[in-house]
């Protein structure tokens, strides 16, 4: 992959398997991929351990910890569903993707197995990429991944799932934490955006522009 280049990737888990089953599940991959898009040698795991030391916040501890660190990638959305992670991620160094991959997927997996006392690999193959050659793709491509758990009958509104960014796009509110870093490659109006989504809802699955991008 390429420095300067976005692209969408996806990966599922063996057999269908749902490995996101609860708020714990999901909240610990949203803090993975937070938290490995800075260059941090440290496992989040050990990181946990010197947060709980500290008797700090997630945040405030991840703030010290990865003061003056550069980023590998900038997520630029992102949605998990029960089977499978839908990322949109720009690559800003050298196998930046690649590694930044492999260290929430693997952390991930040491999370679940453990939490599951079950051993072996929880990811089918190795992560597919496409590269998005546009912005009109790109803005496109946010709809369907954050319009997948309607699809999927997850929910009716997408604004009802909180393991999406969906809500980092229709927020103006400055103390949402974010995680995604859109606003250079897309000119987002939180209402605008909104209803762009919402007129699509019946349609999600005829959204032409982005046939090529669809991998699942």
């Amino acid at each position: 992959m390429v420095n300067g280049e976005t692209y969408h990737i996806f990966t599922r888990s063996i057999a269908d398997f749902h490995i996101f089953n609860n708020e714990s599940e999901f909240q610990r991959m949203v803090q993975l991929l937070r938290y490995y898009r800075k260059e941090i040698e440290l496992k989040f795991s050990h990181f946990l351990e010197l947060k709980n030391t500290q008797k700090q916040g997630f945040n405030s501890a991840f703030e010290v910890i990865s003061k003056d660190k550069n980023h590998s990638v900038e997520i630029i959305a992102y949605c998990l569903m029960p089977t499978h992670p839908h990322l949109i991620l720009k690559q800003l160094n050298d196998n930046g993707i690649s590694k930044y991959l492999s260290n929430v997927l693997n952390g991930y997996t040491r999370y679940f197995n453990i939490k599951h006392k079950r051993k072996g690999p929880l990811w089918e193959s190795e992560f597919k990429s496409v590269l998005i050659e546009n912005d009109e793709q790109l803005l496109h491509l946010t709809r369907y991944i954050h319009l997948n758990p309607v699809t999927a009958n997850l929910i009716k509104r997408p604004e009802e799932w909180d393991y999406s960014s969906y809500k980092e796009y229709i927020s103006d509110n400055n103390n949402t934490i974010k995680i995604c870093d859109f606003d250079e490659v897309l000119e987002i109006d939180s209402d605008r955006y909104g209803r762009f989504v919402h007129d699509r809802i019946s349609y999600q699955k005829e959204l032409s522009k982005i046939k090529k991008l669809i991998m699942d």
